[in-house]
């Protein structure tokens, strides 16, 4: 059986580097459509669309595609989503809000898809949202190689607040290094403001750790309140998914904070005002590609803790 990469428009380079083409495009009035292409008969067919926003628009792309290749007597299709929208909507923080994740998941299972991938999900409890079984791939050991340049003796992994701790104690279990984290309040969208650091970090070197970066707020007020507990520099920031919206690239340029190391699941910005160490995701995803074509298990690619 043959494999096959597919994806929609939200990341055309990251198709490309796991040697697929984009399957959609769009009429002159919008409306989007799949374009005529390989024949997928047979085939094991790997959808790689990650969700950023708009979500819906990106979705929609997704499910057209699955769509034309269960049509077309695909023998599997597989969602590969490098980023998963709105997995942050997984639980109610307010009266009157919704489960955003779970109407998402319901949306994907109309794809009828044998496997969701996905890497680094907010929150583990979207995976039980999902029809199809949700593999969900970590960058973080790829991550944790690419901060070992800046882990020496006098580091210390930070979280940038309590929904960080766990993800913290990953990083440092494995560089062997001590933790602390910043407790934050959050007042709005795009202000945070911190009561307190706990854990040992004046006079060491902080590695600030959070899965995403949206506004950049949380990591810049964990900046902040690092360098007035005395923090020997400014820290280097961590984070699998830099979706850096609107100003944040702007926002994180003007605060203390030495470069951000991160990973291509969403498109990056072709300039950036401060220096971003770029782990490539493609690897991780083709070798989860490989292995579920071949019928072998996924093992050390999952981040299951």
């Amino acid at each position: 059986m043959r494999s096959i990469v597919l994806g929609g428009t939200s990341h055309p380079a990251l198709v490309a580097a796991l040697g697929g083409s984009v399957g959609v495009g769009y009429y002159s009035d919008g409306e989007c459509h799949v374009l005529r292409g390989e024949d997928v008969t047979g085939a094991d067919v790997f959808l790689v669309q990650p969700t950023p926003a708009p979500v819906g628009q990106h979705v929609l792309e997704l499910l057209l595609l699955a769509d034309a290749c269960r049509r077309t007597g695909a023998a599997r299709v597989t969602a590969v989503l490098p980023y998963c929208g709105s997995a942050r909507q997984d639980r109610r923080t307010r009266p009157g809000a919704a489960l955003g994740a779970r109407v998402v998941a319901d949306m994907l299972a109309t794809g009828r898809f044998a496997r969701v991938l996905a890497v680094d999900p907010h929150g583990g409890s979207i995976e039980g949202f999902h029809d199809a079984p949700l593999d969900p791939l970590s960058a973080v050991p790829r991550l944790t190689e690419a901060l070992r340049a800046y882990a020496g003796g006098d580091a210390v992994v930070v979280a940038p607040d309590l929904g960080a701790l766990k993800l913290a104690h990953r990083y440092a279990d494995a560089l062997g290094l001590p933790t602390a984290v910043v407790h934050k309040k959050r007042i709005s969208g795009e202000a945070v403001a911190v009561d307190d650091v706990i854990g040992e970090v004046a006079g060491r070197r902080p590695l600030l750790v959070d899965d995403m970066i949206v506004s950049g707020s949380t990591i810049v007020a964990a900046a902040e309140a690092l360098r007035a507990r005395g923090a020997a520099a400014a820290p280097v920031v961590a984070a699998s998914h830099a979706l850096l919206v609107a100003d944040a690239a702007v926002r994180l340029a003007a605060a203390p904070i030495a470069r951000l190391v991160t990973t291509d699941t969403v498109p990056l910005p072709t300039t950036s005002p401060f220096p971003i160490d770029v782990v490539p995701i493609a690897p991780l995803l083709a070798e989860a590609i490989d292995r579920l074509h071949a019928g072998r298990p996924l093992g050390d690619l999952l981040g299951l803790r």
